[in-house]
């Protein structure tokens, strides 16, 4: 006799919006705000992570609330709150998604490689929320390198950056140590770039040949041997960093493909700063930065 498979029963969110009207603790603002539902009730969504403010999960019955604070209710489940020893979720709405990404981490997946990646982690999560989400890739970083990248939610927030990337992108900053001194303390590389057969990134001066690369950038500090950079793309080429540092004579340390020694810290020195971009869908300005690597200041 053959057994009916039990299909798993999705529970979907049920988010409430709470907009603020007057400074106050939270408690008294869900009383206020929810009133057909028991103080015990309201307890029970502290209690069960089923509280946001300001995009951050709360069991503080007493956290102040002011006007412009976002304060939602989710009436059905917890929230599903981003936790991943190797990522950070640093801002999501309704289309984007802005996140830290350790290194060692794909962007997304290759042909040896299909999870595990940063886009497969974060794919999971909004599954996780609700199996209808979507998840698109706008930009990505080297698996060696960390810090900040987005990710679109939505086909047309996907669309609209890609298609104007270089007019929403108001600024990208790295940080770098890079093997030996950096005489200048700022600077500038200009050069073509082009791809081998072995998908090795080179520059060339020859603007038929390849595509243009500007990279700035500017001396923060310099020690033990090193220089720690700071650099800030006006394109953005496939390992551009690393092949204009190559080209100045002071390759990333731990970028053994373009000429560097072993890593000290047993990674490359490079970290995705800071990224600030013009909202896809609201316009708003969205300026997001991360801190310095520690075991970079190590090695200066």
């Amino acid at each position: 006799m053959k057994t009916e498979k039990k299909e798993k029963k999705i529970v979907l969110d049920t988010i409430v919006d709470l907009p603020v009207d007057e400074p106050r603790p939270l408690m008294e603002h869900l009383m206020d705000k929810l009133p057909m539902c028991k103080r015990a009730t309201i307890k029970d969504y502290l209690r069960h992570n089923q509280v946001m403010v300001n995009n951050m999960v709360t069991r503080q019955f007493d956290q102040p609330v002011k006007p412009g604070d976002d304060v939602k209710v989710n009436q059905s489940r917890e929230f599903q709150v981003f936790h991943h020893k190797r990522m950070k979720l640093f801002y999501e709405d309704d289309d984007i998604l802005v996140v830290y990404k350790g290194y060692g981490l794909l962007s997304m997946a290759t042909d040896k490689k299909k999870e595990g990646t940063a886009y497969s982690i974060m794919r999971e999560y909004l599954k996780k929320k609700d199996p209808r989400n979507k998840l698109f890739i706008v930009h990505r970083l080297d698996q060696n390198t960390s810090g900040l990248m987005m990710f679109a939610k939505t086909q047309e927030a996907k669309e609209n950056m890609q298609h104007n990337w270089n007019n929403m992108v108001i600024e990208r900053k790295y940080i770098a140590v890079v093997e030996g001194y950096i005489e200048q303390d700022e600077g500038e590389v200009r050069s073509y770039l082009t791809e081998n057969s072995q998908h090795e990134v080179y520059s060339t001066q020859d603007p038929e040949a390849g595509k243009l690369a500007v990279t700035r950038y500017k001396v923060l500090k310099r020690g033990k041997g090193r220089t720690m950079v700071e650099v800030t793309l006006d394109t953005g080429r496939k390992n551009q960093i690393r092949v204009h540092m190559k080209d100045l004579g002071h390759p990333i340390v731990g970028d053994r493909r373009y000429g560097a020694k072993p890593s000290p810290i047993e990674r490359m020195a490079l970290h995705a700063q800071t990224l600030r971009f013009v909202h896809p869908i609201t316009r708003k300005d969205m300026n997001f930065s991360s801190a310095i690597p520690q075991a970079f200041s190590k090695l200066v």
